[in-house]
């Protein structure tokens, strides 16, 4: 006997429409009334982010998404008061309001009236209208809040930072890129520096402090004393640390990802500060670090050998460099060494003589490398991704048969 999609009981296509994407989830609503009351089954919607265009009432909107059990909801542009949102998903876990430029003070203050123990995200990034005053609602009615994005919000000052270390103990990823006011003092406030004041956000594990020029090494001082649970910070275009301020972070054993890139005051000697301490750092990023060299590669092979991710782009490192690294570097996975205009094809030989376990490698711009060297590389048991932007390839390199089917080819240079 032929059995019909629609003998199936609800439970079962709940189950196959929690597959699909989120457009056709919508889709299969409208066939007909069993596969919508299917569709509205909370499994269906598990995890989904509602992405909305606020321009007119829409009466049945948040019903409906609270229905389905849609509790993650970004804002694509606000032309309604925030406080429609709020008022609409009270049980709302995530508001995304990122690039919503209108969105100022006046209009966060309107939505953000009483305690939303539900929300645990919050993303502001962009929003530049934004000052500490927002800070302080968010401080005294989003208490459970663990992630808050605050990227590019330029008028964050160190009084924001204090708020946010007065009311927001739970939280545990914050992202405070290119907030150019903020200084030394405002992370004395994170890391509990000032128990006077405010207690401190000393559950951080996630730190974005991505081009606040105004930090020192006096920072990472605060940051190694208060943050003891952090374990990815993002110092990253932060022109004012320095090799000292390496010391600090070198006892820091819950840090396994530290982001350096374009930092021009860090240079070998930060690395050998960061080899000697008791890190077990799995990612390093020092790349366009220009005091940089092939003394970093050695720090690294004695003190850092459990790295899984290392990327030294544009810094001067060279055959040699590669060749007081490799035997010690058994965990390596990722190996980003673009633009090191030094590298031959000697140093790739010695890559995939030692680096077995490569899954990708950036190239770009290695402008030394041949035909021979690459050859070598594609060989490598576990390589996917090779990155050879910038790089004069040759008819027969390119062929099929000279690379494994599994790598994947990233290549914008010359034919």
């Amino acid at each position: 006997m032929e059995t019909h999609i629609s003998c199936l009981f609800p439970e079962i296509l709940a189950m196959i429409f929690s597959y699909l994407d989120v457009r056709d989830k919508g889709r299969v609503a409208q066939v007909c009334i069993a596969w919508r009351d299917a569709s509205y089954h909370k499994s269906v919607w598990r995890g989904v982010e509602a992405k909305l265009h606020l321009r007119r009432a829409n009466p049945s909107l948040f019903p409906s998404l609270q229905a389905r059990g849609i509790r993650r909801v970004q804002i694509l542009s606000l032309r309604r008061s925030l406080s429609y949102v709020i008022q609409g998903m009270p049980n709302i876990e995530s508001l995304n309001l990122s690039g919503c430029y209108n969105l100022t003070d006046n209009g966060l203050g309107h939505a953000f009236v009483q305690e939303i123990p539900s929300l645990r995200v919050l993303n502001l990034s962009l929003c530049k209208q934004i000052t500490d005053s927002s800070l302080g609602r968010i401080a005294q009615y989003l208490k459970n809040l663990e992630v808050l994005e605050l990227g590019g919000c330029s008028n964050i000052t160190n009084t924001g930072l204090l708020l946010i270390a007065w009311g927001l103990h739970r939280l545990k990823s914050l992202n405070l890129r290119s907030c150019r006011h903020v200084s030394d003092v405002g992370i004395g406030h994170l890391a509990g520096m000032t128990r006077s004041a405010a207690e401190g956000c000393l559950n951080l594990e996630y730190l974005t402090l991505q081009d606040c020029q105004k930090l020192t090494d006096l920072s990472l001082k605060h940051i190694s004393k208060g943050l003891t649970k952090l374990r990815v910070l993002n110092l990253s275009f932060c022109g004012g640390i320095s090799d000292a301020g390496m010391i600090h972070l070198s006892h820091m054993t819950s840090l396994w990802s530290l982001n350096l890139r374009s930092c021009d005051n860090i240079s070998d000697t930060g690395t050998m500060h960061l080899a000697m301490g008791t890190l077990r750092l799995s990612g390093l990023d020092v790349s366009f670090c220009d005091k940089i060299g092939d003394q970093t590669l050695a720090y690294i092979a004695q003190g850092l050998y459990q790295l899984k991710s290392l990327s030294l782009c544009s810094c001067h490192i060279s055959d040699d460099g590669i060749n007081r690294m490799v035997r010690q570097m058994h965990e390596l996975r990722t190996l980003n060494i673009g633009q090191c205009v030094r590298i031959t094809d000697k140093g790739l030989e010695l890559i995939a003589d030692h680096l077995t376990q490569l899954v990708g490698i950036d190239l770009y711009g290695c402008t030394k490398i041949t035909k021979r060297g690459l050859e070598r590389i594609t060989q490598l048991p576990c390589l996917k991704v090779l990155n050879l932007g910038l790089w004069q390839m040759t008819e027969k390199v390119r062929g099929r048969g000279s690379a494994p089917e599994h790598l994947r080819w990233s290549c914008w240079g010359s034919w």
